[in-house]
């Protein structure tokens, strides 16, 4: 499976993310890949032209785009293409700094790859700054 970092994050975080994450493939059934939808599909990628491109029923998302749960049609697509979707929600409008970034996928990166490994999909699950754990979205 794959595990995208969309654009709207660095995308040096899906190559550190991905170098951390191949020592912790060995007890998984599946092994995990990182990768950036920036450096994958190009800059600028339209949701509507990256996300059917995903392994259906296998790929997962982390952005702090709220607005692909939002939108409906966006979130139909994923629904549609049976993407897990995990959303940061930014205290702010310009987003998470790097550093902030950093420490959420930090925080969270053990209940990411738990979820993404045995749950089905589509999924949601968001988090905010605040947050002590990932909160399922309906």
């Amino acid at each position: 499976m794959i595990i995208y970092v969309d654009e709207n994050l660095a995308p040096v975080l899906s190559k550190g993310f991905n170098l951390l994450q191949k020592p912790l493939n060995f007890g998984l059934k599946e092994t995990i890949e990182v990768k950036s939808i920036k450096e994958v599909f190009g800059e600028g990628a339209l949701d509507e032209d990256w996300i059917p491109k995903l392994q259906k029923g296998k790929d997962c998302v982390i952005t702090q785009d709220y607005n692909i749960n939002r939108i409906r049609e966006q979130r139909q697509l994923c629904e549609q293409y049976e993407i897990g979707m995990f959303y940061f929600r930014p205290p702010s409008k310009n987003g998470f700094t790097y550093w902030d970034m950093l420490k959420m996928m930090v925080k969270h990166w053990q209940e990411i790859i738990k979820i993404a490994s045995k749950e089905k999909r589509p999924f949601s699950y968001k988090a905010t700054s605040k947050s002590a754990k990932l909160e399922k979205l309906d």
